[in-house]
């Protein structure tokens, strides 16, 4: 897998970490209502894989307990790069995984503090973030 791909990734997975980490039945179904059951299973398919390494779901916990910080989730997307560089198995596992993703259309992600995600077409309309906005038409 190329660098974007990996960093596409775990942009992917970011928002699934807090449910990955603590899976069970309640969490699934939490996840499931919250970022869509298609991109939920998707996710799950990915992380038992990856998390299977040791240091990925370190760095992960640590992540996903910290979500808005830039510099851990440069830390998670390079652990998954190192741990994708040293298995080759893994690697080719992951790499078909992601391609079903990406085909499936399952690639919506909003992240940080006021952020947008858009599954669908909003052709014409008004997105805006921040405060003390006002729209007038």
């Amino acid at each position: 897998m190329d660098a974007q791909s990996i960093q596409q990734l775990t942009t992917f997975l970011a928002p699934f970490l807090p449910y990955l980490l603590k899976m069970g039945e309640k969490a699934a179904e939490e996840a499931g209502k919250k970022l869509g059951e298609a991109a939920w299973e998707r996710a799950k398919a990915l992380w038992e894989k990856l998390r299977r390494k040791k240091n990925v779901e370190q760095v992960a916990q640590t992540a996903a307990a910290l979500p808005n910080n830039a510099a851990l989730g440069e830390a998670l997307r390079a652990e998954i790069a190192r741990a994708l560089q040293e298995d080759a198995d893994l690697r080719a596992e992951i790499a078909r995984l992601w391609e079903q993703t990406k085909a499936a259309g399952v690639n919506v992600t909003a992240r940080g503090e006021r952020s947008v995600a858009i599954g669908g077409n909003v052709s014409g309309s008004v997105i805006i973030t921040g405060d003390g906005n006002k729209v007038s038409r």
